[in-house]
Order: structure tokens, then sequence, then C-alpha cells
């Protein structure tokens, strides 16, 4: 038995996972008059993500069951202390993470999330699921929220905020990668810069494609 499977977490998953289903941004009149290049350029773009995700701030744009599932497995073989995640939305993945957090015994997940609608809802729903006594949601920008304040060393880093940020944001937490610490990048076929990073030779890090538009990386000693 694991917090992720036990209730009140396991029941408030499945409320958040079917709602997020049949809430998909492809019924927003704005996101659905977009033709396929735009909405690519749109998410790739380092000055329109603050208007495109905006206009989806009642969408959850919740990662995969699977990929939620991913999250928690990987935070506990990694016995993950300190976690820093960045887009923080409903909080379905923060709430992965924080249950491996609290079958690891305890720690720290600093979250970002600039939309203040998101936030409410976020810390709702920890809140309902026994969770927020592990995370620290920071509202605003995570260029800002995510450059102080962060623990000593980083057992593991979710990216799955504006995708053209991808490479700032490691940029402000990769000199407190512990070696081993792992970063999921969800997306990230979006963050053409932030692929070739992680997968140059002499980056640093060991990175390989994972599930479905998933990149795992880890931290080189």
């Amino acid at each position: 038995m694991t917090t992720l499977t036990t209730s009140p977490l396991a029941p408030l998953l499945d409320r958040l996972f079917e709602e997020a289903a049949s809430t998909s941004p492809t019924t927003s009149p704005f996101f659905a008059d977009l033709s396929s290049e735009e909405r690519a350029r749109r998410m790739r773009s380092k000055t329109d993500y603050l208007d495109f995700y905006g206009r989806l701030k009642d969408f959850p744009l919740a990662v995969s069951r699977e990929t939620g599932t991913l999250l928690y497995m990987l935070a506990r073989s990694r016995n993950a202390r300190t976690i820093v995640e960045f887009g923080t939305s409903f909080g379905i993945s923060t709430l992965h993470l924080a249950a491996a957090l609290r079958d690891n015994g305890g720690g720290r997940l600093i979250t970002s999330e600039f939309e203040p609608s998101k936030v409410v809802r976020a810390r709702e729903n920890l809140t309902a699921g026994g969770l927020i006594d592990l995370v620290e949601i920071r509202e605003g920008d995570a260029l800002r929220t995510l450059a102080v304040d962060l623990p000593e060393t980083i057992d593991l880093l979710l990216l799955d905020g504006a995708k053209a940020l991808y490479p700032e944001i490691l940029d402000r937490v990769e000199s407190r990668l512990r070696p081993g610490a792992l970063i999921i990048a969800d997306n990230a076929d979006f963050s053409p810069d932030y692929l070739a990073r992680v997968r140059s030779p002499a980056s640093g890090y060991l990175s390989t494609p994972f599930a479905e538009d998933v990149e795992l990386s880890m931290r080189l000693g």
C-alpha cells in the first residue's frame, strides 16, 4: 500500500483525471482556432507564453496518468527528499511527487505557477490529498520565483510549464542538482534547445526519450 494508491489521494486523482479528460483545451475556442503550426509556434515562443497559457487558465493541462505514476516511481526509487517543479497547474503532477515524498519519509517540494486561479485550485487539491504540508507553491513567473531560496541540493526536477523556458529554468537550478539527480521534461519536443543541451555529450547529463513525449535526464557527477 502506498499514499498514491490509498484514500484520500487515490479517489481524488481518479476524479481529477476524469475532469482533465472532459476539459481538453481543444474545446477552447481560442485553442481550436489556432492551426497546428501556430499552436506549436506559440508553445515554443519565449515571448508569447504568458498570453498563450493565460488563455488556457481554466484547463488543467495535466500530465497523463501514466506519466504521473512514472513521476511517483522515479521519486521513490531516487529516495528523493528535495523536488522542484516548474508548472503546477491544478497540481496533479504535484500530488504524485508529494506522495512520493510522503512515502520516502518526508521532504520539500517547491513548485511554481504564474496563474493565480490555478494556484488556488492546486492548493485545494493538495489539501484534499493530505499533502499540502510538503509543498511550497510559489506564485508568479518561475524565472524569478525559482531563482532564489532553493534547497542546497535537489534530487529531482520536473519541467512542465512553458516549454520555451526549459533551458532558462534549468539555468536557475542546475548548480543545485546533485549527482544522480533526475530531470523529467514533459512535452520536451516543444523545446528543441533544451533537448540539444541535455543530449549533448559535453552537457553533464545522460538523457533519453522516455514514454510519450517525455525526456528523462540524469545529472552526472
